[in-house]
């Protein structure tokens, strides 16, 4: 089963930036996205929040 639920550091590893920059994009869906602190984020929000594909980004965690 594959993973649907994105965390700071897979956004640092799809990106390149590092784990702060990634933790402030993360926290900026999160906001976009009207989610609670214990919420967390799908890979379709990253990737429509990044402007990348959905598929592009699971082959690559």
């Amino acid at each position: 089963m594959k993973r649907i639920c994105i965390y700071p550091k897979d956004i640092s590893r799809i990106t390149g930036k590092s784990y702060r920059q990634s933790l402030r994009i993360y926290n900026n869906i999160k906001k976009i996205q009207n989610k609670q602190s214990h919420q967390l984020i799908s890979l379709e929000e990253v990737s429509q929040y990044l402007g990348l594909d959905a598929q592009l980004i699971r082959e690559n965690l």
